[in-house]
């Protein structure tokens, strides 16, 4: 679960970093509106891969947790059946 957490803290930070940046170009851009937002998002593209790559891991970490849970559910369903199975042997 450390993982989870992990991943949640720097998905947050990347996500936080790419909106600093995308803010601070639009700030600094001149022109119109459509020039400054296209300034700023070219400009903030590298934060946003960053946090683009921090949800991925983040969702390979959540679907990993998952599989984890399934297989762990399935090895006890399997146990139960093993020992009723030994319990009709007897």
């Amino acid at each position: 679960m450390n993982a989870l957490y992990d991943s949640e803290v720097k998905l947050a930070d990347a996500e936080n970093a790419f909106e600093k940046a995308l803010q601070l170009a639009f700030m600094n851009a001149e022109g119109t509106v459509a020039d400054r937002t296209a300034v700023s998002r070219l400009q903030a593209a590298d934060a946003r891969l960053q946090a683009d790559l921090a949800k991925a891991e983040h969702n390979r970490i959540k679907l990993k947790l998952k599989q984890l849970e399934l297989a762990q559910m399935s090895t006890q369903t399997i146990a139960r059946m093993l020992e009723t199975e030994l319990k009709v042997l007897r």
